[in-house]
């Protein structure tokens, strides 16, 4: 690492910033250009002038395939149409994702419940709603997703969100995407270079220019020379090469409460041409982890995440293969090593981290491409205008992601610890309320009690908020006692017209929506109506 001298101070503050360099080509870094170009270069020959460095040598993690409906809005943002999006990424809807044996330990058959289902119709008509649905007898009970919402019949009955005729990001429900990661990363390189005017430099970064004041300089290439830019990017996945090699920025690690620390991975195809392709993600619960299955048009991409703490690499293995069945019996998998944890600082001097450099923890709630969005639209519309306000949008800028790194972190340990299964020391430990963070074992000492509510997620950067918390509190029979409070809750008659309501509702999207993979066939033949 070279050290080089530094401008005067009152040159610094007064500099403007005009040159970014982003380091890595992957999603997140081409997602970053998306986001910060869209905001700062409004036509390609104008504003910042944005460069992405990209390494042929270092392969992509690719494996974060699910995604949530705010990516919608930043596709729009981009200017992305969304069949040329579906049509070059090989993508399929998603309206939830399906949580199989996480409940209790599978003896007689499988148990499931649906989370992150993105209409939630009646939670918004009667904010204390979960209060009826508690009331109700343990035996008498409707699963929480259908006491609330219409969309499970949806994802249940194998249906489309939307119709051929609704335009663009538009549905009949909510909706995110499955998607083929590296086709995504190709389509928004290409939109980030076509149509803002990014740069893009084939290179590897084999040196980090640094000055006295500590910032970055420069960076030195193997076959572009030194790239010098005044402000910095670290999309360089686990490598973390500017932001935790170069500055020293320290990784936090949450291994202590997040146990996954391994995956193995695969893509298979159909075993038939026209197999039904689910319309939610499935999340299987195992011994030491839980599967991921995610169905796209042509292959279903597949990984078993697990803790090499409570099973060995040939138990692994046996348990993904026995998943998968005899038919990918020699499917070769693919070893992933999972860092859990986030940088000290997501922001030190003129370097930002976007993507892996900046945290990880398991995609058990699609939180890779999440966060990566979140933190990428956050940077581009917090940027600062010149240098002098570097350090102020800095602060607070890590103040707020740290927020949302650890809420995520207690999002994804609260699916752990609801479980009861004890089919193994990996449930167990993970049942453990000492392995909770101090907030969430906060949350659900008062939640035993009361119900949860917006003012619980007040900070505005907890990623997950009310509605995910009653959907996963709920669906894993969390039991919160009202006995107390019964004399709140009088709109019996109310509740009892909104279900009426929601049943005629689902019986006329399961009468209009198509069949899921009958509605993709027809984007690849017709497109989406444009807005």
């Amino acid at each position: 690492m070279k050290h080089s001298s530094s401008t005067t101070a009152q040159e610094q503050s007064h500099a403007t910033i005009d040159k970014i360099v982003i380091v890595g080509g992957g999603t997140a870094g081409w997602l970053a250009a998306n986001h910060l170009a869209s905001q700062l270069k409004p036509a390609p020959e104008q504003g910042m002038d944005i460069t992405v460095i990209d390494s042929d040598d270092i392969p992509g993690i690719g494996v974060g395939e699910g995604t949530v409906p705010m990516i919608r809005q930043s596709l729009q943002a981009f200017g992305i149409d969304e069949a040329k999006f579906i049509r070059e990424c090989d993508v399929t809807f998603k309206q939830g994702i399906k949580f199989i044996d996480w409940l209790d330990t599978p003896r007689t058959g499988q148990s499931s419940y649906y989370h992150h289902l993105f209409d939630y119709p009646l939670v918004s008509e009667i904010p204390d709603l979960t209060a009826y649905w508690l009331n109700i007898p343990v035996e008498q009970r409707p699963s929480y997703t259908d006491f609330v919402a219409f969309q499970g019949k949806v994802c249940d009955l194998g249906l489309a969100p939307k119709q051929i005729t609704s335009p663009q990001y538009q549905g009949n429900c909510q909706y995110a995407y499955h998607l083929d990661a590296a086709k995504f990363t190709r389509l928004l390189q290409s939109h980030a270079m076509e149509h803002f005017g990014v740069k893009l430099i084939k290179a590897n970064v084999i040196d980090v220019d640094i000055n006295d004041s500590g910032e970055i300089n420069g960076l030195k290439t193997d076959h572009a020379g030194m790239v010098k830019a005044d402000f910095f990017v670290d999309c360089s996945g686990f490598h973390s090469i500017l932001l935790g090699k170069a500055l020293g920025v320290d990784f936090v690690d949450k291994q202590q409460t997040l146990f996954a620390d391994k995956a193995l991975a695969v893509q298979v195809p159909y075993t038939q041409t026209n197999e039904p392709i689910p319309s939610f993600t499935k999340a299987t619960a195992k011994t030491a982890g839980w599967i991921w299955d995610i169905g796209l048009t042509a292959r279903r991409g597949c990984g078993y995440v697990y803790s090499s703490a409570h099973t060995n690499e040939a138990d692994a293995e046996n348990t993904f293969r026995e998943y998968l069945g005899a038919e990918h019996k020699n499917a070769e998998l693919r070893q992933i090593d999972m860092k859990v944890g986030y940088r000290d600082k997501f922001w030190h001097k003129n370097c930002v981290a976007i993507g892996l450099s900046q945290g990880f923890v398991e995609p058990l709630e699609a939180t890779g491409l999440l966060v990566f969005d979140v933190t990428a639209k956050m940077l581009a519309q917090q940027f600062p205008a010149n240098k002098a306000l570097m350090p102020l949008v800095a602060e607070q800028f890590n103040r707020n992601v740290q927020q949302s790194w650890e809420r995520v972190i207690d999002f994804i340990k609260l699916h752990y610890f609801l479980s009861r299964r004890d089919d193994s020391e990996f449930w167990l430990d993970n049942r453990n309320f000492e392995s909770l963070s101090s907030t969430l074992q906060e949350r659900i000492q008062r939640w035993r009690w009361q119900l949860p509510s917006a003012y619980d997620f007040s900070s505005g950067y907890e990623i997950f908020n009310l509605e995910n918390y009653l959907y996963v509190l709920y669906g894993m029979e969390f039991e919160t006692d009202l006995r107390q409070s019964q004399y709140r809750y009088h709109q019996q008659d109310r509740v009892q017209q909104l279900q009426q309501q929601l049943l005629q509702h689902s019986q006329q999207l399961a009468n209009l929506l198509p069949e899921h993979r009958q509605l993709l066939d027809k984007i690849q033949q017709f497109g989406l109506q444009r807005q």
